[in-house]
């Protein structure tokens, strides 16, 4: 089987599935596991994805007006590898290439037969459901039921260990100039983890945020997770909010509560590894209690 995944996490999801070697390409950001990146990519951004997270904000916005998707793909090239599958999502404009723009070129351009899987991973449960999609479509439906069951047990079982912990109240930002909560599955991992959510529904996009929403919530602890960045360029980011009033009083900041992840590798992905985002928000918040060796890696307090 011919297998093209246009999401870094339908990648993950391929490979946890053992399919890896049947993979003949991928999006532009697709980077995991080690190895992928010299699959050819089929996408690229219309916006310059340097610079700051204001101006990135600034470009996709524009870039959105101008056009159905924020990512083009390279139709010549999909039609060399004459793929029998073609992975795509319909849940963010922003974070891949539109599921139009990959209907488009497959079936109105190329006129051809591939197979177009569709994700749509809102909550947790979507992205179990997105799992055995995959699989099924790729005609292992056993082995996605394998891989839903041992990412759910793993889950569970900080879940169940965070049961009587005392719960911190805890904002997740994704992005930070202007100031985005978490939304969609993210509340679900903060709960599991044994924190409470403040910002943020499941199941629902990310929320804009006001900085006087911040400050008067005054949470325990602040978890960065940009869409897209790693550590180094979230602490890069970070400065940003460190220039804004009353960030020296948020009570987080003062009991030296607040960390930086690695949310384009963990967070944003939903796939396989959201079992290992899962580990990390129970390490910053429960310390006493988890240590999967994700800090320094996965997360560094600020």
């Amino acid at each position: 089987m011919r297998i093209v995944s246009l999401l870094p996490s339908s990648t993950e999801i391929v490979c946890a599935l053992g399919l890896e070697a049947d993979l003949v390409g991928r999006s532009h950001e697709c980077d995991y596991p080690a190895g992928i990146a010299a699959l050819p990519a089929l996408t690229a951004p219309r916006f310059d994805p340097t610079g700051t997270s204001l101006e990135v904000d600034e470009r996709v916005k524009a870039a959105l007006q101008d056009a159905t998707s924020v990512y083009t793909i390279d139709a010549e090239l999909l039609e060399q590898l004459a793929p029998d599958v073609v992975i795509t999502q319909t849940q963010c404009e922003v974070c891949a290439v539109s599921y139009a723009e990959v209907e488009r070129v497959v079936c109105d351009q190329l006129h051809s037969s591939a197979a177009i899987v569709a994700l749509e991973p809102n909550t947790l449960a979507d992205v179990h459901a997105d799992i055995q999609r995959v699989a099924d479509a790729v005609g292992l439906p056993e082995r996605g039921v394998q891989v839903v069951t041992d990412m759910q047990r793993r889950m569970q079982a900080i879940a169940d260990e965070t049961t009587h912990v005392a719960r911190p109240r805890v904002a997740t930002l994704e992005w930070l100039d202007p100031l985005m909560a978490a939304g969609n599955w993210i509340p679900e991992l903060v709960e599991m983890a044994g924190g409470n959510n403040l910002f943020g529904e499941v199941g629902v996009h990310s929320p804009w945020l006001r900085w006087d929403e911040l400050l008067a919530a005054d949470p325990d602890m602040l978890v960065i997770l940009p869409c897209g960045y790693d550590i180094p360029k979230a602490r890069e980011e970070l400065q940003r909010l460190e220039r804004r009033p009353a960030w020296t009083a948020l009570t987080a900041v003062r009991a030296n509560r607040v960390y930086v992840t690695d949310g384009n590798q963990y967070f944003n992905r939903p796939g396989p590894r959201l079992a290992e985002s899962l580990e990390i928000l129970a390490e910053i918040m429960h310390p006493e209690c988890f240590d999967f060796g994700h800090q320094g890696r996965g997360w560094e307090r600020y």
